[in-house]
C-alpha cells in the first residue's frame, strides 16, 4: 500500500506575514553551510516579532542528513517546496507534516557496534539511527490555521508493516528506516502525507536540553528504577523542579507504572510544552546555531537549511494556545489477546481525529458531540475534600452532562483550571469552559485516559465556587 495523499495537495493559499527587513546574502559553498545557517537563526531571533528573517542560502543542502536514501525511499516523502522563494524563504507556504522519531539504540541493534562497547558488562546507548523508534510523533505545521499539531503514536501500536506483517510500529525503522516508517505511519493514519522526517538519538536529547539550559517541569510522582544491564538509573522526586538533560531523560524514559508507555507519552507532552514555553522566543532562538552544533551528530533529517529556518520561524510566531498535542486513539490489549502487549488503534477514532486536525476527508459527518455522551473526568489539584467538587458536578449536570466521574487527583498544584480535550475535541472543551465560566482549554492528552474531557481543577475553582452555588439556587 502506498501513501494515498500528500499534504502538498492541500490548499496552498495561506498567506504568511511580510518581512520587515530584507537581507541579501550570496550562496555559500558546502563547507560554509553551517555559518549561513547560524546567521539565519540569529536573523530570525532579531525580527521574529514582525515577520522572521530573510536569508539566501543553499536551497538544496541537507547538512543534518546522515541516512542515504534510495530514490524509492525518497519517494515516501513529498519533495515539493514548503517555503517561499529567495526573499521569503523563511516563511512556510503550505501545511507540512513532519515525522519525528526518537531513537534508543543498543549495541545488539547495529551490525558493527563501536569497539569501546564490546567488552563492557552492560549495554550502553549507541549514537546510531538503526534501532527501534522509541518515540514517534507526526507534527503538522499549518500556516493557514496558524497551528502546530503534534500527534503521538505509541511505540507499541499494533499495525501492518509492508513486507513484514503485523508488528509493533517501532520496528518499522529497524526493517526499513525512515521511508518504511513514513509509509507505515501514513497507512495507519488513513493516508496522511509525510513531507519530511527527523530522527534524533537519545544521546542527543540530553545534550539538547543541557544546551537549552535545562527545563522546568512538574515531576508528577517519585520515580525510582534501576536497570544495571543498561546502566539506566532513575531517581526523581515529585514536584516542580528544574531538570538537567540527564534528569529529563529519566523522566521521559520512566515507564514502570500502571500506564506504561502511555504514561510516558503524557510526560513527553508535559516536557514538550514546557520546552516550547521557555525556548520558542527570540532570545533563545538566537542560541539555536550553537545548540545545533552541539547535537548535530545525533540528528538525521531530510530537511534543508532553508526548511529548518522556515519551521523555526513559524514556531516562534505561533501562539501557545494554537499548539495542540494529541495521542493516537486506541486501547491497551488484554493479557489474553496476544503474545505481546500492544496499543490497539481505534480506526473510527483515528479517522475522526485526522479529519478534524490533519484535514483528511472522512466518510463520517463531523458533528458536535452530544454533552450527554461525553465522558467528563474531574481531577482535583487543590488538595481539598471531594465534597468541594459537588457544585461543579451539579453545574455540569444542569447543562446536560451525564457521564461525569471523579478520577485520580492531578498531582501538580494549578492556579488555573485546565480543561483538557483528551481526545482532541477542542470545541467540546470550549463549551465546558463557557458553561463553567472559568478555566483554560488545552488540546492535549495529559488528562484521564478514559475521558473525552478532563477538568483538572485549580485554585480559580475555589474563587468561583460560591458564584456557581448561587446560580444553582436560582
Amino acid at each position: 500500500m502506498t501513501i494515498q495523499r500528500s499534504s502538498a495537495e492541500e490548499n496552498h493559499s495561506g498567506k504568511a506575514s511580510k518581512s520587515s527587513k530584507k537581507i541579501s546574502l550570496s550562496r555559500n559553498s558546502k563547507s560554509g553551510r553551517w555559518l549561513w545557517f547560524w546567521v539565519g537563526m540569529s536573523g530570525i531571533a532579531m525580527v521574529s516579532a514582525t515577520a522572521g528573517a530573510l536569508l539566501a542560502v543553499s536551497l538544496t543542502s541537507t547538512p543534518l542528513q546522515q541516512a542515504q536514501l534510495s530514490p524509492q525511499e525518497e519517494a515516501a516523502f513529498d519533495g515539493d517546496r514548503i517555503s517561499g522563494g529567495v526573499l521569503r524563504f523563511s516563511e512556510l507556504t503550505r501545511p507540512v507534516n513532519l515525522l519525528v522519531m526518537g531513537m534508543s539504540v543498543l549495541p545488539p541493534d547495529v551490525q558493527n557496534p563501536p569497539e569501546e562497547t564490546k567488552n563492557l558488562r552492560y549495554l550502553p546507548q549507541v549514537n546510531s539511527f538503526d534501532g527501534l523508534a522509541d518515540v514517534m510523533l507526526l507534527v503538522k505545521f499549518d500556516p493557514e490555521t496558524k497551528k502546530i499539531v503534534m500527534l503521538s503514536v505509541p511505540r507499541d501500536t499494533r499495525t501492518e508493516i509492508e513486507g513484514y506483517g503485523v508488528r509493533k510500529i517501532n520496528a518499522a525503522n529497524v526493517e526499513g528506516g525512515p521511508a518504511l516508517t513514513a509509509r507505515t505511519v501514513s497507512n495507519l493514519l488513513g493516508g496522511a502525507g509525510i513531507d519530511r522526517y527527523v530522527r534524533i538519538n537519545v544521546l542527543g536529547v540530553a545534550k539538547l536540553i543541557d544546551a537549552l539550559g535545562g527545563v522546568t517541569v512538574y515531576v508528577p510522582k517519585d520515580m525510582k528504577y534501576q536497570d544495571d544491564s543498561q546502566h539506566l538509573y532513575i531517581n526523581l522526586k515529585a514536584g516542580k523542579q528544574h531538570l538537567s538533560g540527564d534528569q529529563t531523560l529519566q523522566l521521559l524514559r520512566f515507564r514502570h507504572d500502571e500506564l506504561g508507555d502511555i504514561g510516558r507519552i503524557q510526560r513527553q507532552q508535559m516536557v514538550m510544552r514546557a520546552l516550547m514555553d521557555q525556548t520558542l522566543n527570540p532570545a533563545t532562538v538566537a542560541q539555536f546555531p550553537k545548540v545545533l552544533e552541539v547535537v548535530k551528530d545525533h540528528i538525521d533529517t531530510n530537511l534543508t537549511v532553508e526548511e529548518l529556518v522556515a519551521l523555526m520561524g513559524f514556531g516562534v510566531r505561533t501562539n501557545r494556545s494554537n499548539m495542540q498535542m494529541l495521542m493516537l486513539p486506541g486501547r491497551f490489549s488484554e493479557k489474553s489477546e496476544f503474545d505481546a502487549s500492544y496499543w490497539l488503534p481505534n480506526k473510527d477514532g483515528i479517522a475522526k481525529l485526522m479529519a478534524q486536525h490533519f484535514g483528511l476527508e472522512s466518510e463520517q459527518e463531523q458533528q458536535m458531540a452530544d454533552p450527554g455522551s461525553l465522558r467528563v473526568a474531574i481531577q482535583d489539584s487543590t488538595g481539598g475534600d471531594r465534597s468541594n467538587l459537588r457544585p461543579l458536578i451539579r453545574a455540569l449536570e444542569k447543562s446536560g452532562y451525564r457521564n461525569i466521574y471523579v478520577a485520580k487527583a492531578w498531582g501538580e498544584p494549578l492556579e488555573v483550571t485546565h480543561i483538557v480535550a483528551q481526545q482532541g475535541d477542542g470545541e467540546s472543551a470550549e463549551l465546558i469552559r463557557d458553561t463553567l465560566g472559568f478555566g483554560e482549554v488545552r488540546v492535549e492528552s495529559t488528562g484521564n485516559l478514559g475521558s473525552d474531557i478532563s477538568i483538572q481543577v485549580g485554585q480559580d475553582w475555589l474563587q468561583q465556587k460560591s458564584i456557581l452555588e448561587d446560580l444553582l439556587r436560582e
